[in-house]
Order: structure tokens, then sequence, then C-alpha cells
């Protein structure tokens, strides 16, 4: 049975962090093994969508919006042309997740239900000897864990 993973350095904008509103975890365009993974959406239509269902890591079974929103192909004046996964707010705060974790989503080839979790960075040894104050900019872009 083949898995795919992938994952997806979180931003305070994806966890709520900034008190902004956010329409959902953005699916760049570029990520084409990605879109594959996630259910066909048909552009033809106008914000097409379709309810994923996930399991998490306590084993609750969660629906997530997985949508393309197109409107600048149907709408004179439209602008929008991103895919995103929405309605993932109150899991990222019942999991506690924070800028800089990662959320991975998987899924074997024969399941219809994705696996997700909240993954935490490693903590390692600090040295005291070096300097503190270095800051390390996080990508938050997604990638294909192998």
């Amino acid at each position: 049975m083949t898995k795919k993973t992938f994952s997806k350095t979180l931003s305070a904008n994806d966890v709520g962090a900034t008190g902004g509103h956010q329409g959902g975890i953005l699916i760049p365009k570029s990520e084409a093994e990605l879109l594959s993974f996630l259910p066909p959406l048909d552009p033809a239509i106008k914000n097409p969508d379709a309810w994923i269902e996930c399991v998490d890591e306590s084993g609750t079974l969660r629906r997530f919006r997985f949508v393309y929103y197109n409107n600048k192909f149907h709408d004179a004046k439209g602008t929008r042309n991103e895919y995103r996964i929405t309605y993932m707010t109150s899991y990222f705060r019942e999991m506690g997740a924070v800028e800089g974790e990662a959320l991975e989503i998987s899924k074997h080839k024969d399941s219809t239900n994705y696996a997700i979790r909240v993954v935490r960075p490693v903590e390692e040894p600090v040295n005291q000897e070096v300097e503190q104050s270095v800051r390390i900019k996080i990508t938050s872009s997604w990638r294909r864990v192998h």
C-alpha cells in the first residue's frame, strides 16, 4: 500500500495568531503533486469544492473544505485564483498549534480518509556559548515528505 505525505510549516496567520481573518491554508497552484493528491475540482464551475475527511492524531474524524476560489474566471471583476483548505481554525486551536510547527497530511492509496497531525519541532539542547538573538526565517511552503 502506497502512502503519500505532505507537510507545511505553519505561519502565524495559519494558526490565527495575527488576529486576521484568513480564508484557509493556501495550496499554491505550482504544487501539482499536492493538488493531484487532493480531490479533483472542476475549474469550469465557480468556486468548486470538496469535503475531505481527515483523522487527526487523537483519532478524531474531521471534515475540511478543499476549495478552488476562481472568480477571476467567472466574474467580470473577480480577482481570486487560488486553492485553499478551510475550516481548520478549530482544529489548530484544539491542538494548540503555533507558528513554526508543521501541518502534515497523508493518505494511503486505497484509503478514503486522510490523516493529519501537527508536528512539533524537536528542540535541540541550547549551547550557552552561542548568541541567543539569531533568528531563522521559516519558509511556509509545502513539501513532500519521503
